[in-house]
């Protein structure tokens, strides 16, 4: 559709948006910080932990990072209306399947963290999902081009 085609959409979605954007630069956020360690800080994880750090390889850093900025990235397309917001939580997506999957069934992370530690991972997936889902509603109601 062109950008004079498009239906206003309803105001909840504006909010999804917004709620959207503030959750990946949460990630953006946490993605800065694990990437930024410090040896110094390293070395006051436990050892388990810092075997976890270390045995992460780049392409999991690449595929948190494509999870975190796609999805920030992907929710501003949103609040711009715009169609792009869709491919963007498709690869926000992909990183974060990619990403949990070395988390749960490589390194596996509940191991070192317990049980409980499943509940941010299944809700990051599940948020993924949903984004992609109501992006792609979107773009079929006419709400964004």
């Amino acid at each position: 559709m062109s950008e004079g085609n498009t239906v206003n959409p309803p105001k909840w979605l504006m909010i999804v948006a917004g709620l959207a954007l503030i959750w990946n630069l949460l990630g953006v956020m946490a993605f800065a910080m694990q990437a930024m360690m410090t040896p110094e800080e390293i070395a006051q994880l436990s050892q388990a932990e810092q075997d976890m750090h270390t045995a992460t390889p780049l392409w999991v850093l690449i595929a948190f990072g494509s999870g975190v900025f796609g999805g920030t990235f992907g929710s501003i397309g949103l609040l711009m209306r715009k169609a792009c917001a869709m491919p963007l939580f498709v690869i926000s997506l992909i990183g974060v399947l990619v990403q949990m999957y070395h988390s749960f069934f490589i390194i596996k992370s509940y191991e070192v963290y317990g049980p409980g530690s499943t509940v941010m991972p299944i809700m990051v997936i599940l948020i993924a999902f949903a984004l992609v889902w109501l992006s792609n509603k979107a773009k079929k109601s006419g709400w964004i081009s």
